[in-house]
């Protein structure tokens, strides 16, 4: 088994880190950034830790509906294994979390690991159409500066870009499940000028997702996996207003949605352990073009990302000595999944 530590694409993204980490520290004045930070009004990250908690206790409850065709989990298993994953994925390489959520998940349910990570990947799809209705919004409700003109029509064509992201995922998606093999014949025929390697992995996953992928049959679920996914990311917004008011800046509501769609982009960005450097800089980037000087919005950003990173580990740790497990242990039988899921 190849260690994730090995795995080059985890260097490429610790370097990454590295060179933003420097860009966003270079010019900024050490005086200055202390003076923020003592200017915290530290009332206002009582809410926002707890608003970023309550956030992944509505995942356990989405994911719940999205295991229903599966088995009816125990909503204890599914909130210790959501945030063991989560923490996972701040600490492990690689982000293995969401292997490890669902080995932890698969082992306490006596669920194939497979099938749980398929109700994981629509998870993440629910994820993504729910931000693309808040970078939409964001897009049309949010107006820059005078002088970021350039800003403004990037957010416009990225929210464009990523609505025909999207429609088009949904379009294969629906083309998938009800023509599951015509699909795939056309999918290998658009795979042949790639290496062989690529439709080897491709084609088997997607066969494996169709297996485990089924939403509930039941309207009320399906609304409920709605509702949970618009409550998620609306909370998701109030621990970014919160910081932002403890550092006395009283923005609309929509420049919190324009960070944290900012953030969301900046996570998918190869990096560190824990989105170390990207974040920061989403972050720190997105509030400049509001004036808000360079120190404060570091500041900003590091609380941010702290209230992001060090709650869930918390929680995480504590779930796993009450389940008596190891995250060593754990990461390793990632690992192994994840290898042989890509040797297959």
């Amino acid at each position: 088994m190849t260690s994730p530590f090995g795995d080059k694409r985890l260097w490429a993204g610790v370097a990454i880190s590295i060179v933003l980490l420097g860009l966003l520290f270079r010019s900024v004045d050490p005086d200055a950034l202390l003076r923020a930070f003592r200017g915290i009004r530290w009332e206002w990250l009582i809410p926002a830790v707890v608003f970023t908690m309550l956030g992944y206790v509505v995942r356990a409850v989405r994911w719940k509906y999205l295991l229903s065709p599966i088995k009816q989990a125990s909503f204890a298993n599914l909130v210790s294994a959501t945030f063991i994953g989560y923490m996972a994925n701040n600490l492990l390489p690689a982000r293995l979390g969401e292997l490890v959520r669902a080995y932890v998940l698969g082992e306490r349910e006596g669920i194939g690991t497979g099938a749980v990570v398929a109700t994981l990947v629509i998870d993440r799809l629910a994820d993504g159409f729910t931000v693309l209705l808040l970078l939409m919004a964001t897009v049309f409700t949010l107006r820059l500066p005078p002088g970021s003109e350039t800003a403004q029509q990037g957010l416009v064509a990225g929210g464009y870009l990523t609505l025909a992201l999207y429609l088009a995922v949904v379009v294969f998606l629906v083309l998938l499940r009800r023509n599951t093999m015509g699909t795939i014949r056309i999918l290998e025929r658009l795979l042949k000028p790639f290496p062989n390697g690529v439709a080897e992995k491709v084609i088997p996953f997607l066969g494996a997702f169709i297996e485990g992928a089924r939403l509930t049959p039941h309207w009320k679920e399906r609304l409920a996996l709605v509702g949970t996914s618009i409550i998620i990311w609306g909370v998701a917004l109030l621990p970014v207003y919160s910081v932002l008011r403890a550092f006395g800046m009283n923005f609309p509501l929509s420049v919190s949605a324009f960070i944290l769609v900012l953030l969301v982009f900046a996570v998918m960005v190869p990096a560190s352990p824990g989105f170390v450097g990207t974040y920061h800089a989403a972050c720190v980037y997105g509030l400049l073009v509001f004036g808000v000087p360079r120190e404060t919005a570091l500041s900003v950003a590091i609380v941010i990302h702290g209230i992001n990173f060090f709650p869930v580990i918390v929680a995480g740790l504590a779930c796993l000595w009450r389940e008596n497990q190891s995250l060593a242990a754990l990461g390793r039988r990632a690992g192994m999944q994840n290898t042989h899921a890509e040797g297959r």
